[in-house]
Parts: structure tokens; C-alpha cells; sequence
């Protein structure tokens, strides 16, 4: 198989495309679109989110030091890509795109009522690294959509229509392939 040598640069895709919202006190809420959103640390429960310092949310979320990640799922996608290309300095986004504020339980910043999944978060550190500047976040409260529960009790995340976000392009995530440590699984009886 024959390659190509590139320069350095960033390959790692797909990603949780994501809409973040925070906001000043006093102000109106904004949401910023971002494709670089990852987990950190499972205890204590950390993500971090990258930002152009240039983007008019960078500042929001550097002052108030916290934010809401909002996942995104297929009937999102528009308003997801819309966030991510209009500046909260020129339009209400919550308006434009009639996305429901919905309060948060440990911070200002309000969620997305529409998003199967808020994730409220508190700036830890903000590390400037270059073109991105990265906010290093504790999470302390997470809000669920109840209709992906079942009669036990169990989050079916995966039946909400989660998004990812691939070098410049959307996806609905697809068919399922294995579950963690399938490749190690002795098989069942009736797999036999």
C-alpha cells in the first residue's frame, strides 16, 4: 500500500460534534459549535474543549469559567453547523435556530433542552497552546434525555442519533460493530 508523507498537522477524526453554551452573567446565552471535545479523566469526571481565542465565546467561557456541553444528534445537525459559522456578537442563536435554554443545575450557562445530553461543566485551567486554547473542565452535573430510558432504568445513549464530525463533514453514527472486549470474549454456549 502506497502512502504519502504530509506534514504535521491534525488527522484525528471523527469527533463528537458538539454545541457548547455558556454565558455572562446578565447576558444572553450563547452556543458555540466544537469539534474538538474529548474526556480527560473518568474520576474525577473531566473534558476539555479547544477555542480559538479569536471566537467571540472564548471570552465568555474564559470570564464566567464554566459551560454546558450539549450533544447533538441527526435533527441538531442543522442548528449544530448554523452555531458553528454565525458569531453569538451578531445573532441570538438560542432565537435563530429556536432552541429552548433550559436551566442548569450546578452553573449560570443553560443547556440545550433539545440535546439527548447536557454536561455541565467548571473551567479548571485554560491552557494556551497556539491557535487553540484548551479548557481543561471538571464536570458536576449531567442532565439526560428520560425517553432513552428503559423499564430498568438504563441510558440507551446510542439510540439518540448521535452526530460525529469528520474533516469537515457530519455523520450519523452507523451500525454498531462489537461492544468493549468482544475480541476477548470466550463465546458462549449458543455461539458454538
Amino acid at each position: 500500500m502506497a502512502k504519502q508523507h504530509w506534514k504535521a498537522g491534525n488527522m484525528l477524526y471523527p469527533l463528537p460534534a458538539v454545541m457548547v453554551s455558556c454565558q455572562h452573567a446578565d447576558e444572553k446565552p450563547n452556543i458555540i459549535t466544537v469539534a474538538w471535545a474529548g474526556t480527560v479523566c473518568t474520576n474525577p469526571p473531566m473534558v476539555s474543549i479547544s477555542i480559538r481565542p479569536e471566537r467571540y465565546s472564548y471570552h465568555i467561557l474564559k470570564e464566567s469559567g464554566e459551560f454546558v456541553i450539549n450533544l447533538v444528534t441527526e435533527e441538531l445537525t442543522y442548528a449544530t453547523d448554523y452555531c458553528g459559522v454565525r458569531s453569538g456578537k451578531d445573532v441570538d442563536k438560542f432565537n435563530e435556530m429556536k432552541l429552548t435554554p433550559q436551566s442548569s443545575q450546578h452553573i449560570l450557562a443553560p443547556g440545550i433542552t433539545e440535546s439527548p445530553v447536557n454536561i455541565e461543566c467548571k473551567v479548571r485551567e485554560v491552557i494556551e497552546l497556539g491557535s487553540h486554547s484548551l479548557f481543561l473542565a471538571d464536570v458536576l452535573g449531567v442532565s439526560i434525555d428520560e425517553t432513552y430510558l428503559d423499564e430498568k432504568g438504563k441510558f440507551h445513549l446510542n439510540d439518540t442519533g448521535l452526530v460525529t464530525y469528520s474533516h469537515g463533514e457530519y455523520f450519523l453514527l452507523g451500525k454498531k460493530l462489537g461492544t468493549f472486549g468482544y475480541s476477548v470474549k470466550k463465546p458462549s454456549k449458543k455461539d458454538r
